[in-house]
């Protein structure tokens, strides 16, 4: 009887506590969506700033400030979480992220702008970061699986909708707006985060390593600047590149000789002693180097080649966004149903060397319907890799390095990122240019000096002689871009062989049971 009284309490907060998880975990999509978005949707509206604030020649700095901050800020921010608690450095990270918002959207010139979207950058560092961080806190590796395709899906509808979002908010509401957007949204998931989530709180005595967050900044800054200006702004072999390489490369080597001095390292180097945790480092590293650069280059060819138009680009990566997410799910659900997941690295990567191999075989003659299927081979590579290499890295690791563990993963796959925009637009860009060189003659050369990508009016202007010969040259480059995609996704490939399959954790009854126990203590129900 007295069994019976002590257990019926529980009843209701068990029946509740589901309903608390999802409340937390739309709080945290719609954060995700803030970080994924906000490049996208400013992006669109960029000709519309530089009309109304001037300074062209700074264009490429309100981008670079962000992406530069964001990289620099990220394992920091999940340092933070590990040592003083997850709750507090996700919500000061979206704090900072939506006063960076505001200030931008107020901002009278460019350097304004680019001095406000560093704030915005440092905030939104920990975005992602505190997304995946808090979802290996609440939820079991085993159970994690089934997350996978909500997670994909807010990426889908970002890269599909940011463009065309951004475009209506700038067209109707004014380019301030592009930046003001994330306020209300940012407020509704800084409520319920305040309201719902409810994580142990941490208080670490060792100080932050200043010294080892120094050098990784001045590391990561220096790669980030030479992957933008490299082949840009200034020539690879230049005196200012090789000065960012030498720097950078300095940097990061005292940084991991620091690491293993320091009382409380911002990266634990640790965590690279796991088979598992390195091994999907550097398959994030690669998917991240493959995804942009085909996201980049795909709607460009589509556009220059097939005639699409550019009011809709974001509707012409569906096919391959739209596997991504189904095979996301499908991933995520049989590996919650089995606790299995190696099969999803090993296939994932031949799928995305044999997609990114077929892409390359697109020439002018190439149907949308056959680019289309060609693009839904590389999602569904895409699909099986996404999440699983997060949900791997932190099944690799203790609870207390979670933090660091996310933040880990996540900047490489920004590196990956920055290094295949980088690299593959330079193939994409020279490859241009000689061909233009070759079939449209000293016109043809001069027109794509300053840029080998010109946008549809000009391409509209263009004789049908020069027309033909862009179009052949875009189709020349993207082979060249997409080839070298499929050589380097082999490193994916081999890189996932060689995982070995560990039991997530939380896989058994028992320590289902466990983790069940301990929810409520995490999450409050409402």
């Amino acid at each position: 009887m007295a069994d019976t009284q002590a257990a019926e309490p529980a009843a209701p907060e068990d029946e509740k506590q589901p309903r608390s998880v999802r409340v937390v975990l739309l709080a945290l999509m719609i954060t995700m969506m803030l970080a994924m978005l906000d490049n996208m949707i400013v992006g669109t509206a960029m000709p519309t700033i530089v009309g109304d604030l001037g300074g062209l020649e700074h264009l490429a700095w309100v981008v670079t400030a962000y992406t530069l901050a964001t990289a620099a800020s990220t394992p920091v921010w999940g340092k933070l979480g590990d040592m003083y608690g997850r709750k507090g450095a996700f919500m000061s990270s979206i704090v900072i992220f939506l006063i960076g918002s505001a200030l931008s959207g107020m901002a009278q010139d460019m350097p304004q702008l680019i001095g406000f979207r560093a704030v915005q950058g440092l905030g939104a560092g920990g975005l992602m970061v505190g997304v995946m961080a808090i979802i290996g806190d609440l939820i079991p590796p085993r159970e994690r699986g089934k997350y996978q395709g909500m997670m994909a899906g807010v990426m889908a509808l970002a890269m599909i909708g940011g463009p065309l979002v951004g475009g209506t908010i700038t067209d109707n509401w004014g380019w301030r707006w592009s930046f003001y957007i994330n306020l209300p949204l940012g407020v509704v998931a800084l409520a319920a985060i305040s309201a719902v989530l409810h994580l142990p709180k941490k208080r670490a005595k060792a100080r932050i390593d200043y010294l080892g967050v120094a050098l990784l900044t001045v590391g990561i800054t220096s790669i980030v600047l030479v992957t933008t200006w490299g082949g840009t702004e200034y020539a690879w072999t230049s005196a200012r590149i090789m000065e960012l390489i030498g720097i950078g490369v300095a940097s990061l080597i005292g940084f991991v000789f620091w690491q293993t001095k320091a009382a409380e390292p911002v990266v634990p180097l640790h965590i690279f002693r796991s088979r598992n945790f390195t091994l999907m480092s550097v398959i994030g590293f690669i998917t991240g180097f493959v995804m942009f650069g085909a996201t980049l280059y795909l709607p460009l060819y589509q556009q220059s080649v097939q005639g699409a138009s550019a009011t809709n680009s974001g509707l012409l990566l569906l096919p391959m966004l739209g596997a991504m997410l189904v095979t996301s799910m499908v991933a995520g659900r049989v590996t919650t149903n089995s606790g299995r997941y190696y099969v999803f690295p090993v296939l994932g990567s031949v799928l995305m060397v044999v997609g990114l191999y077929l892409l390359s075989l697109m020439d002018t003659g190439t149907s949308r319907v056959t680019s289309g299927v060609f693009m839904a081979v590389v999602g569904l590579g895409m699909g099986c890799l996404m999440q699983i290499t997060m949900l791997v890295a932190q099944n690799s690791v203790e609870m207390k390095d979670m933090g660091v563990a996310s933040s880990s993963t996540t900047l490489f796959r920004t590196l990956g990122s920055s290094f295949g925009v980088a690299i593959m637009g330079a193939l994409f860009n020279n490859r241009v240019q000689d061909v233009m060189a070759e079939r449209g003659g000293a016109a043809g050369a001069k027109m794509t000096e300053q840029s080998a990508q010109l946008d549809a009016a000009s391409l509209a202007k263009l004789p049908d002689a020069l027309r033909e010969a862009y179009q052949h040259a875009v189709s020349s480059g993207t082979h060249s871009a997409f080839l070298l995609g499929s050589v380097v996704a082999v490193v994916a490939l081999v890189a996932a062989v060689f995982v070995k399959e560990v039991p997530l954790k939380g896989a058994g009854p028992k320590a289902q049971d466990a983790e069940s126990a301990a929810a409520p203590a995490m999450v409050e129900a409402v």
